[in-house]
């Protein structure tokens, strides 16, 4: 992304030697903070370049006459839009951000050097505050008035005033489009597992919410909506309204799903499973494609996942339609705690004592999340544990429903984990 960002700077006349360096210090910064592509969270990296290069690339719809002193603004905003590099949770907050690019003295040099006013600068960051409604636009509006007073182009001008808040709108939309014309569905499916993961969601808000952030664009910004995706590449634009489809077309399957569960057409089983099946390789294949769906850092052995299938010191269950020979639509799967590398933060007294049993994350169908069968899989499993004299179980779940589970099962924290709030908990068993 980098080399297309530099052509379309060259293109824009970004020539001067400081807006290279912004971008290269930015990309620097989010590498060593841990903020770089390997970083499973939607506020990484990528998004940040993705919505410079499609800010710079969109500048040419009619909704709004851009100056070359505009297309300045615009990609240095774009560029520092969420610099909060040292953020406890994934979404970043705009005042954090305002306050790091304001405190930051190589930013700070380089935005002197392109001779920028940063409070033009915060101006646009603060209109890409979502949801912009309620009390949240709200403080965001107090924050720009002040951004306006502050700034001498700014403090008596409501013509360039409006024409800011303009290019923030503009860029507020990029911000939101720009991730899902630059890939296929595919991409799409994981940028949404990303941001419901690093946002702590619960799996079964993931399509339901895309669906409504869609919709959003397209109905509530549907004029800047409109002009933007016209002037992109014909192939960026198929992205954006396949992934649109794909996600109304699964929100559907979902329904009906949650349809046939309430008039009870729909029952799960879950179901122990023998070693015979454990070994039958169509059984594996199922249950691969099934693990595949979660969230990346929620993926446990994968690279052994066949060979841990049919260990038998492996808990396996399975969820099942209808009966217990229907169609695998989850599973639980766990083992001893020494044959598993957790992050380096978590520190587990019980490591090495043989008392302990990991529950991997619980693997559903996408449409199958909030039903209650994870909830009769992971009962199962426990009782399976107990059979084998486990004293302790350890996992990951949401911070709340640990929360939850303190007073019902003396669940307690082990490791806290953020940005995620994925933590890392133990209950006995």
């Amino acid at each position: 992304m980098r080399s297309e960002i530099l052509s379309l700077m060259v293109e824009n006349r970004l020539n001067d030697d400081c807006y290279v360096e912004m971008l290269d210090y930015t990309i620097d910064l989010f590498e060593s903070q841990g903020l770089g592509t390997e970083y499973y969270g939607y506020h990484n990296i990528n998004h940040e370049l993705e919505v410079t290069y499609v800010s710079l690339l969109a500048k040419n719809q009619n909704k709004i006459h851009f100056t070359d002193e505009d297309i300045k603004y615009l990609y240095v905003a774009a560029l520092f839009h969420d610099f909060d590099p040292q953020k406890s949770v994934d979404k970043p907050h705009e005042e954090s951000v305002l306050k790091f690019i304001s405190m930051d003295k190589k930013l700070q040099q380089l935005i002197n050097d392109a001779k920028i006013d940063l409070e033009i600068i915060k101006v646009l960051i603060l209109r890409t505050t979502y949801p912009w409604s309620g009390k949240i636009k709200e403080n965001a509006e107090n924050q720009i008035k002040e951004c306006f007073n502050n700034s001498d182009s700014t403090r008596n001008n409501l013509p360039y005033q409006e024409h800011i808040l303009e290019m923030g709108w503009y860029l507020s939309v990029v911000d939101r489009i720009s991730g899902y014309a630059l890939g296929d569905f595919a991409k799409a499916m994981g940028m949404a597992k990303m941001n419901a993961h690093a946002l702590a969601w619960r799996p079964s808000l993931i399509i339901r919410s895309s669906v409504a952030y869609f919709e959003e664009i397209l109905n509530k910004e549907t004029d800047m909506a409109k002009c933007i995706l016209k002037v992109l590449p014909k192939e960026m634009r198929k992205n954006f309204f396949d992934t649109v489809l794909s996600f109304m077309k699964i929100r559907q399957q979902e329904i009906t799903i949650q349809a046939d569960y309430s008039y009870e057409n729909l029952k799960m089983i879950p179901t122990i499973e023998s070693m015979t099946t454990r070994a039958d390789p169509n059984f594996i294949k199922s249950l691969y494609e099934i693990f595949l769906e979660l969230p990346s850092p929620l993926q446990f052995e994968k690279e052994n996942f066949e060979k841990s299938v049919k260990d038998p010191k492996v808990i396996i269950n399975t969820l099942r339609l209808n009966d217990k020979n229907g169609e695998i639509i989850g599973f639980s799967k766990g083992g001893p705690l020494e044959t598993y590398k957790l992050r380096e933060e978590i520190r587990d007294e019980n490591y090495g004592l043989e008392n302990t049993i990991f529950l991997e994350p619980l693997a559903l169908k996408m449409g199958y999340w909030g039903l209650k069968g994870g909830s009769e899989m992971r009962h199962m499993f426990i009782m399976q544990a107990n059979s084998m004299k486990y004293e302790f179980l350890t996992s990951f779940a949401l911070r709340d429903v640990i929360r939850a589970r303190i007073d019902r099962e003396q669940a307690e924290f082990v490791t806290l984990l953020d940005p995620e709030r994925w933590d890392y908990y133990r209950i006995k068993i």
